[in-house]
């Protein structure tokens, strides 16, 4: 989704593309803080980070990449076994199979609408809400360069490089014909503190920010992003999904845990630990700090 609040010099941007490719190559670090300030206006502090921001670009760099829980928990698939271990299998979404090629797909024993994710990469997706009307040479053509990509290398996220490429089906999880609400979970050294809300995905999709108590906090909106002109209710169950965010949070500092609550029951989404890879601009710059209090990385930066 474009980010309304980047305000981009198109020229500069057209010169550097180029270069980008060479940069990571030379030093993802380097990489890291040019591309943290061209997006955020702010100079990244990486000796002693105090924005939420800040640690993000930490994070990413020196402590995930080290990581190889992170990397399965970051997989679509390696992550199943995760959430299975901590007890949580009926919260799993069911799925048609995991394919390590798209040719390996047989269409015919899939239903008519289901959905189709790269298991190692982000927004590789694919979502079928008619099978009549696939259209499977466009869809191997674009699932076959997903494959083939090193999402962890593309974005300088190098927790994702680990993640086997493959393609996962799970079942199409709609609410009232629709794609249902998503609650993610900002868990801050086991402790969930925040989340937002996202609604009407695919039509006209809207984020609401709260504090893990559903009291409102709008500055940490951000990208731009845009809120419902309505609030938002509890959902049924609310204490068990945060409680559930925070055992499967537990051995990170930082991650964001995404769950679905449809008419009641709680499904498991996903797992992300580097949220727009840390490059977020926020409505309210204060609460780049305010998060940046709740996350304690001083095990690492001290250790160095």
């Amino acid at each position: 989704m474009s980010n309304p609040n980047l305000k981009e010099n198109k020229v500069k941007r057209a010169f550097l593309v180029p270069f980008r490719g060479i940069v990571k190559a030379i030093s993802k670090t380097w990489y890291v803080k040019s591309q943290y300030k061209y997006i955020t206006k702010h100079k990244l502090n990486l000796k002693d980070p105090k924005r939420y921001t800040e640690k993000l670009q930490y994070l990413r760099l020196f402590v995930y990449p080290k990581n190889p829980l992170v990397s399965q928990c970051a997989g679509r698939v390696g992550v199943r076994k995760y959430i299975n271990k901590r007890g949580f299998a009926d919260k799993l979404i069911p799925i048609y199979g995991i394919f390590d090629r798209f040719d390996d797909i047989d269409f015919d024993k899939l239903p008519d609408q289901f959905a189709m994710k790269c298991s190692h990469a982000c927004a590789f997706n694919f979502i079928c809400l008619d099978k009549s009307q696939i259209n499977k040479k466009e869809l191997k053509k674009k699932f076959d360069k997903w494959l083939k990509t090193d999402y962890g290398k593309m974005t300088c996220e190098p927790h994702y490089s680990p993640i086997k490429p493959q393609i996962i089906i799970e079942k199409l999880m709609l609410e009232n014909g629709k794609l249902p609400t998503e609650y993610k979970i900002h868990v801050f050294n086991g402790k969930a503190r925040s989340m937002y809300v996202v609604t009407s995905r695919g039509v006209d999709i809207r984020y609401n920010n709260y504090y893990i108590d559903w009291t409102p906090f709008d500055g940490s909106q951000f990208n731009g992003w845009k809120k419902t002109d309505y609030e938002l209710k509890r959902p049924d169950h609310w204490d068990d999904m945060v409680e559930m965010s925070e055992i499967l949070a537990k051995p990170f500092p930082f991650v964001r845990v995404d769950l679905y609550n449809i008419n009641g029951k709680i499904y498991f989404s996903e797992m992300t630990f580097t949220p727009a890879k840390g490059t977020l601009i926020l409505d309210d710059d204060k609460c780049d700090f305010e998060m940046g209090e709740w996350l304690d990385i001083s095990e690492f930066t001290n250790a160095k």
